[in-house]
């Protein structure tokens, strides 16, 4: 591993100019650099190039960030491969740090299987191009199907030979170790301790990683021997290295089209792949026959949020495949249906039509997922009430798990065109569904907690719900009974939390919660104050990521947003080492994420509310912080506190509570207890009391 004086001296060194300017023709545009967006098909220089702040950022697509995330986005590398290109740029030499002996065994492994992997993968290919029986039946195979050399030798393609252990005694002759090759599952042992190739007599297909490196591989049956074969496929078993449901066949071949096009066609096979390829169409991957999942969906968000699902079955193949296409849903992509004539995939339709005319087919006929949906069940109703009814319940259900409203909005409009159904019908109804989906998600975290909560009414002591509230602290104020005394409002009042406080009342708390993030990335490891240390008089200096954790602590409150807890506590974990900086510290993260929220936290000119706009205009923050923190700090907690009392409002108003005196009252009391913490933060505030 890359130790932290290297990373500092490699993100020193890095210019973003020189960088950029690798790849992208520059010109000066006032204090800053224009030219042609690498990311994405630029007509008119949308990318942005800032020497100062040492970022670049296209206005057309939003991908840019430091030197580091500019070249793992345009190379697709990894954070550590990134500083090492970097690193070699400029000639500075790499000091990896000693690594524990577990970390070195389990690296260890990992790069002996990848290594006995690419030993197979040549083999293979050998195996095929330089045999006679290779040649007879596995090229000639390919060759029969339509492929050309050019795309055979591209994906890498081989055969392995019909003998029962041709490829483990290859392996062990060549020096590789017998527990790696059973490990990468080219190998398999019986029972009876004997030892075979899992697969023998078969084409290869090798499975690649987004940077290149052979995870995998698939085996077909040859079609002579497919007669009664259920399972004409075989893949490599799950090992440390390779996991069915994170792959995409042909992701590697396919990430800088599909960045370019600004879209990706998802296919069924591996053969769809390698028959688009050759139709020129590159921008295409396969889930290689199984259910999709949200790693792969995943996969194919970080290079675009378009994709097209290509089908070739029927209608009740793609009724069937309605979970995969609500994950893409729910991960906030646009979906198109593409559905080939005549039950042809994407490799047959391909040998019957040119490239011309197979580009332009893929072009036409694609169609809106839940227009397509929408007209295939509706044929299937055909006036009747009960199957029209299931109809816009399947409907509603696909458009409920849509995470933007607008999107949502428009969908409903236009399925109750389609429908003939009243909008607020199908309002209500996503409404209700989504509804559903966050009492689930809320129980879930429930059963979490529950699970992390010591016995016997212990609270734990250890970890946090995703709802935003700590696990080990139990809520503070009865649900069924009076509280014996009312609080003093000449002390800390604690801040009540709702545990069922909904999202969509948190807009204010969010917004004050991004201003002390960006004051974390901004000034984290600088001196707000001095405080005194317990039981002693001297004194020793407060960062300002730790008043805030502490400023936190001190009422039990956690920042909301995952990615700001990420921040604060890698802050936490950091601010002391020597020459440590949070602001160049997040802005190079090697999570893109957080990454692209620390440049925008650090470098945006724009305030984000009218408290930071009034105190940003003194000389600078940084001699403000004094003032400037503990003030955001508190109109954070009056945030939460008034949060917490339009939640309580709700409830008191709902029929379950209006009917229930007893749970009506222990509201009301609740209720008081935030009110008299909202009067004592407003005038902190500066009597900015609302309610």
């Amino acid at each position: 591993m890359i130790d932290r004086l290297t990373i500092d001296k490699i993100l020193d060194a890095a210019n973003i100019v020189d960088v950029v300017s690798d790849f992208v023709t520059l010109k000066r545009a006032g204090a800053n650099l224009k030219g042609l967006c690498p990311f994405h098909d630029d007509r008119t220089p949308s990318f942005m190039v800032s020497p100062s702040k040492n970022i670049c950022k296209c206005f057309a697509c939003g991908k840019g960030g430091t030197p580091v995330h500019f070249i793992m986005e345009h190379e697709q590398l990894s954070y550590p491969d990134a500083l090492r290109y970097l690193a070699k740029k400029y000639h500075i030499e790499i000091k990896e740090r000693e690594e524990t002996d577990e970390e070195k065994a389990a690296q260890s492994e990992r790069e002996s299987l990848f290594v006995v992997n690419e030993w197979a993968n040549e083999w293979f290919q050998q195996q095929m191009n330089d045999t006679v029986d290779g040649r007879a039946i596995g090229l000639a195979y390919f060759r029969q199907r339509g492929f050309r050399d050019d795309i055979i030798k591209k994906f890498q393609l081989g055969f392995c030979p019909d003998k029962y252990d041709a490829q483990w005694q290859a392996g062990k002759t060549a020096g590789y170790n017998e527990e790696f090759l059973l490990k990468t599952g080219l190998c398999i042992r019986n029972d009876a301790g004997k030892t075979y190739d899992r697969f023998r007599n078969r084409v290869i297909f090798p499975i690649h990683t987004i940077s290149g490196k052979v995870v995998g591989f698939g085996g077909r049956v040859l079609d002579s021997r497919t007669k009664g074969v259920q399972v004409k496929y075989q893949n490599s078993p799950e090992s440390i290295i390779y996991s069915k449901k994170r792959e995409l066949y042909g992701l590697f071949f396919a990430k800088q089209a599909i960045v370019k096009q600004d879209l990706c066609y998802l296919v069924e096979g591996y053969t769809d792949v390698m028959a688009m390829h050759q139709q020129g169409v590159e921008n295409v991957v396969a889930s290689s026959g199984t259910a999709l999942t949200h790693e792969q969906i995943r996969a194919i968000h970080r290079f675009t949020e378009n994709i097209v699902v290509i089908y070739d079955g029927d209608a009740a193949g793609i009724k069937a495949s309605q979970r995969g296409i609500d994950l893409i849903l729910a991960e906030g992509m646009n979906v198109k249906l593409l559905l080939l004539p005549d039950g042809d995939d994407p490799d047959s339709f391909a040998r019957k039509h040119s490239a011309t005319e197979y580009q332009q087919y893929l072009a036409e006929h694609q169609v809106d997922f839940i227009r397509f949906k929408t007209d295939l069940l509706l044929n299937e109703a055909q006036g009747d009430p009960i199957k029209l009814s299931r109809l816009v319940n399947n409907i509603v259900d696909s458009i409920a798990v849509i995470p933007d409203e607008i999107t949502r909005t428009f969908y409903i409009k236009e399925t109750s065109q389609m429908l003939s159904v009243e909008e607020r019908i199908i309002t209500t109804a996503v409404g209700k569904v989504r509804r559903k989906m966050r009492e689930d998600r809320q129980k879930e975290r429930e059963r979490e907690r529950h699970a992390e909560t010591a016995p016997a009414g212990t609270p734990a002591v250890s970890g946090t719900s995703d709802a935003g509230t700590p696990a080990d602290v139990v809520d503070s104020f009865p649900q069924d009974s009076q509280p014996e005394t009312q609080p003093s409002t000449e002390d800390v009042i604690p801040i009540p939390i709702s545990r069922s406080a909904g999202p969509q009342s948190q807009s204010r708390v969010e917004q004050t919660e991004a201003l002390l993030v960006q004051m974390i990335v901004r000034h984290g490891e600088k001196v707000v104050c001095n405080v005194e240390e317990d039981g002693s008089e001297e004194t020793r200096p407060l960062s300002v990521v730790e008043y805030i954790y502490y400023a936190l602590q001190e009422d039990h409150l956690e920042l909301r947003l995952p990615l700001h807890r990420q921040i604060l506590m890698e802050a936490l974990e950091h601010f002391q080492e020597e020459n440590f900086r949070c602001d160049r510290y997040f802005e190079n993260h090697p999570d893109m994420a957080v990454a692209n929220l620390a440049n925008e936290l650090a470098h945006d000119p724009e305030t984000l509310s009218k408290i930071h706009s009034k105190v940003s205009t003194l000389p600078t923050e940084e001699e403000r912080l004094l003032d400037l923190v503990p003030h955001l700090m508190t109109d954070y907690k009056l945030s939460v506190v008034e949060d917490e009392m339009r939640t309580l409002m709700l409830e008191l108003r709902s029929p379950e509570v209006l009917r229930d005196k007893v749970r009506q009252m222990a509201l009301m009391q609740r209720f008081q207890i935030a009110k008299q913490a909202q009067k004592k933060l407003g005038k902190e505030c500066g009597d900015r009391v609302i309610m």
